[in-house]
């Protein structure tokens, strides 16, 4: 049970009428999870969702040979869970802790029940839902049509903004299986946006430098990202 009487700070929980929060309040356990815990496989019914306090989940795709590739991040912006009230009650991607952090947890049918009788939250969970769909479908276009070096400052800036500090605790090997790329590439990005200054890389530790210098390197599928989901949501994430 949540036992503390503050909003959290998660969008999706912050911006609920008074009623509605105290009535999801009590249905709301507090969890630490660990880097690399598994929340949800491929094709599994969903038993819980999960609303992140601090920490950063990778919803990802796996093929046949093991190989992965990062479809979203999902911070304190957003929950992770959307199959859950969308009616199929599975989904074809895995949901992994990528940043260790704090969560709010909930039984996928008490989220159901909610999102029936509760229209602030129904409206909040779909805006959220066509935000991450964005996330998604440009991910997909960035990895498919830009450098291995945008991609990865569109990762780093998502990241950024779902986390509480300027620093990622990240190896290049995560990132490269997370973008579906080989380590040298990421290495080689790393090196060249470390010589202009935007960020500092040691031993699994990514430090951002010049935000506005990263924003400025990248492609164009980041500003479109951040755009919509500023658009849809209340403008909790980081500026």
């Amino acid at each position: 049970m949540m036992d503390t009487l503050t909003r959290p700070a998660n969008t999706i929980l912050s911006c609920l009428p008074e009623a509605d929060w105290q009535r999801l309040r009590p249905l709301l356990s507090l969890v630490n999870l660990p880097s690399g815990q598994s929340l949800h496989e491929a094709g599994s019914r969903f038993q819980h969702v999960y609303f992140p306090l601090l920490g950063i989940v990778a919803l990802h795709g796996l093929v046949e040979n093991g190989d992965s590739s990062v479809l979203s991040l999902v911070g304190h912006e957003g929950f992770v869970g959307v199959s859950s009230f969308m009616g199929g009650q599975s989904t074809t991607s895995h949901a992994t802790v990528l940043l260790a952090g704090t969560f709010l947890r909930m039984r996928a049918v008490d989220l159901l029940q909610e999102f029936e009788h509760s229209t602030p939250l129904l409206h909040v969970l779909l805006r959220y839902t066509q935000a991450l769909i964005t996330q998604m479908a440009q991910t997909s276009v960035c990895n498919r049509h830009h450098t291995v070096e945008n991609a990865f400052s569109r990762f780093l800036l998502l990241c950024l903004d779902r986390s509480a500090d300027k620093e990622l605790l990240l190896t290049h090997d995560k990132v490269a299986t997370l973008l579906g790329v080989r380590r040298v590439g990421v290495s080689e990005a790393a090196k060249r946006l470390e010589r202009q200054g935007l960020i500092r890389y040691s031993r699994g530790h990514i430090q951002l430098l010049d935000r506005t210098g990263l924003e400025q390197s990248t492609c164009e599928c980041y500003k479109v990202i951040k755009t919509e989901y500023d658009r849809l949501l209340p403008k909790l994430m980081a500026q």
